[in-house]
């Protein structure tokens, strides 16, 4: 199976942001030869405080997204929160992502997958690899045709994120195609002053760590200036760093 690498800001901050990131990863496509698909947020649901930025919403940020397919060709995945956003969703992107904490929503799966689109749902942070199945059968026995796990670490209660690695050979015996989310791995969740804290230090360490249990795809959140990035600032990978980080991915596959 060729690897399959996911890249994209956190959030859609701006069409100007979806513009640079998506020139940066065609132009590692067609140096390397990968099909990197671009992933964005149109809503952040999930934010710890009330008052930080969340995106565009659904029609704004869909638009925003089409853009990028028509301007540059790559393919799209983002993720929904609600049911009633899968049909929309899966006119406009290539994967519909299943949050971490509602991999367990049966309308939830069962919508993204009466799309036909493909269907990745994030290892809840209380689940273990094994446990995955059930969210795999439900999305499957509703019609999806290709659905694939992403990895992305346990929380331990205590602000902090912890990675059992073999939490990936597991959840292969399950689908084909298991990703790493290298970026969320690295968290610490609501760990700083409301925010979500974390290292990205330790994202190429992810990333190779988990390449050695058979990860067979990669997720890097990544902004040019994460620093200032409006979600997920302490964990985005520089965009600039990217190339690199796939190039050592690569090679000996």
């Amino acid at each position: 199976m060729k690897a399959t690498f996911i890249a994209g800001p956190c959030v859609i901050e701006s069409a100007e942001l979806l513009d640079t990131v998506a020139k940066k990863l065609v132009d590692i496509n067609n140096r390397l030869g990968t099909d990197i698909i671009f992933k964005a947020s149109f809503d952040k649901a999930n934010r710890t405080s009330i008052h930080s930025f969340r995106g565009p919403g659904i029609d704004r940020g869909l638009q925003m997204l089409a853009d990028v397919k028509t301007k540059y060709g790559l393919r799209l995945l983002t993720d929904i929160h609600e049911a009633w956003q899968a049909k929309p969703t899966g006119e406009v992107v290539d994967i519909i992502q299943i949050p971490a904490f509602l991999c367990r929503q049966t309308d939830l799966l069962v919508a993204a997958a009466q799309t036909g689109r493909i269907v990745n749902i994030k290892k809840a942070q209380f689940l273990s690899g094994q446990d995955m199945r059930y969210p795999v059968e439900k999305a499957r026995e509703a019609g999806a045709t290709d659905v694939w796990l992403t990895e992305r670490g346990n929380m331990m209660g205590y602000n902090n994120l912890v990675v059992d690695f073999r939490n990936i050979p597991d959840m292969l015996e399950i689908v084909p195609n298991v990703i790493m989310d290298c970026t969320h791995s690295v968290q610490r969740p609501g760990g700083a002053n409301g925010k979500t804290g974390g290292d990205r230090r330790f994202v190429p360490q992810m990333a190779m760590a988990a390449k050695a249990f058979g990860a067979t795809g990669w997720f890097f959140e990544v902004h040019p200036d994460p620093d200032n990035g409006l979600s997920d600032a302490a964990n985005m990978l520089e965009l600039d760093r990217l190339e690199e980080l796939i190039t050592k991915l690569l090679k000996n596959d």
